[in-house]
């Protein structure tokens, strides 16, 4: 098989790790990094390594260290593994650069590219990061990366934008899912594009090519009147969905795909690969390979979603983006999650001079930046650390525990009130009534 070797080739890996932080990966990463290097040997005569490596991370580290912006060490741990694991699995090991990397409480993304392409050439690096919690606490909410490809020739070149993202859980709260991701538009604010005579901030719609991903939370909604929607019929509903005709048929009840291809609600303009094909990323028995845990229904609450310039806002269900990998990695067991992978052939770059090639968007879709964007996340912002340190001088004062904490604390008051009675002076005695 014959590829062009011209088209960028991108490779998206995202994992929600379950609080784990330094422990929610094993030392070796082969079996989520190294499978996209494998495959791309079939789109080549020669062995071919992606241009670009973007690895999204939710739940990193416990919520107090998130909340109290205490993520540098586990960052640059994680960075200092993944990068060493794609150099050292590279088919012809090939070097990267960490282009950017951006951390919001538990959600964080790094984007790595080829030093001799992408790595080398990547200007107008910025990096955003939104909050969508509880009065835009980081808890939930989004980051983004976003950079430009000038041509080798001169030319403006492209722009990549990398959304990685952490949306409410829970099967009933769909709304608020849908509310998050409409927050995350108009908040995700980027500077305007080279060339652009408007001064405005843009939305993550304002590049050349766009990918989302991350713990999106969208479950499986079976309707009342299916045969397998009671509770006591989850064993034949995971039995359903271990077999890839049984999750093309109840792929149809999966809410996201209704949301964005039926109802238009949420990820306008974006693709996805067939997400059917691989099981459900959650949720799982921690320790476990392949077995759910009965807590939950089933689903695929982790995706990866994509468009391009090239695509036409009238064929939603095509894209110019040839989707060579889409799945889940079992092995992984530290998680109630399942990391997922996916590797994207990108159309050729346009090679224009002047003008930035931008998404087309559905007719009628018009994505405005929110004006209070800004007062909103910093409100998050200062309320995500004052809340953390709190947490994290309970959690230090308890040994772990923030409840020994806060145990520790009121023994500590009433011992310190006992010693002021016991220390009292008899003038004070005699003022007692």
């Amino acid at each position: 098989m014959t590829v062009d070797t011209s088209r960028p080739l991108v490779q998206i890996a995202s994992y929600n790790t379950n609080l784990q932080a330094e422990r929610g990966l094993p030392q070796d990463l082969v079996d989520w990094l190294s499978p996209t290097l494998q495959v791309s040997t079939f789109l080549a005569r020669e062995r071919r390594a992606p241009d670009i490596f973007a690895v999204g991370f939710q739940e990193l580290l416990p919520l107090h260290l998130g909340l109290a912006g205490l993520s540098k060490a586990v960052i640059e741990s994680r960075n200092a593994l993944i990068l060493s694991q794609i150099e050292q699995h590279a088919p012809n090991k090939e070097r990267y650069t960490l282009i950017a990397n951006v951390v919001n409480v538990g959600v964080a993304l790094l984007v790595y590219g080829r030093d001799d392409g992408v790595g080398r050439r990547a200007c107008d690096v910025q990096t955003q990061w939104t909050g969508c919690g509880p009065l835009y606490m980081g808890n939930k909410g989004a980051i983004g990366v976003r950079f430009r490809v000038p041509d080798e020739d001169g030319g403006v070149g492209e722009v990549y934008t990398f959304v990685c993202a952490h949306l409410t859980a829970h099967a009933p709260k769909l709304a608020n899912r849908i509310q998050d991701y409409n927050h995350i538009v108009g908040s995700l604010l980027f500077p305007p594009l080279p060339g652009s005579e408007s001064r405005a901030p843009t939305t993550m719609f304002a590049t050349s090519h766009l990918f989302f991903f991350g713990d999106l939370n969208f479950r499986l909604a079976l309707p009342p009147t299916h045969a397998l929607a009671p509770r006591e019929q989850l064993g034949s509903l995971v039995q359903a969905l271990s077999t890839e005709e049984g999750r093309a048929a109840l792929k149809e009840y999966d809410q996201l795909l209704i949301e964005r291809d039926v109802k238009g609600t949420v990820f306008q303009g974006l693709r996805e690969g067939e997400f059917w094909r691989f099981k459900c990323s959650y949720k799982y028995r921690l320790g476990k390979v392949d077995e759910y845990d009965p807590k939950r229904m089933p689903a695929w609450t982790d995706r990866i979603m994509y468009a391009t310039h090239a695509d036409s806002p009238d064929a939603p269900q095509t894209s110019h983006i040839t989707n060579v990998l889409y799945t889940t990695i079992p092995a992984y067991t530290t998680s109630d999650h399942k990391p997922i992978v996916s590797l994207l052939l990108l159309p050729p770059p346009t090679h224009a001079n002047s003008t930035i090639p931008t998404l087309r968007l559905p007719e009628g879709y018009h994505p405005k930046p929110d004006p209070w964007a800004n007062a909103k996340k910093y409100t998050g912002r200062t309320l995500d650390r004052l809340i953390g340190y709190c947490w994290w001088l309970l959690t230090m004062l308890g040994a772990g525990s923030a409840l020994v904490g806060v145990g520790n604390v009121l023994v500590s008051l009433g011992f310190w009130r006992w010693w002021q009675w016991q220390a009292r002076t008899p003038e004070q005695e005699m003022l007692l009534p």
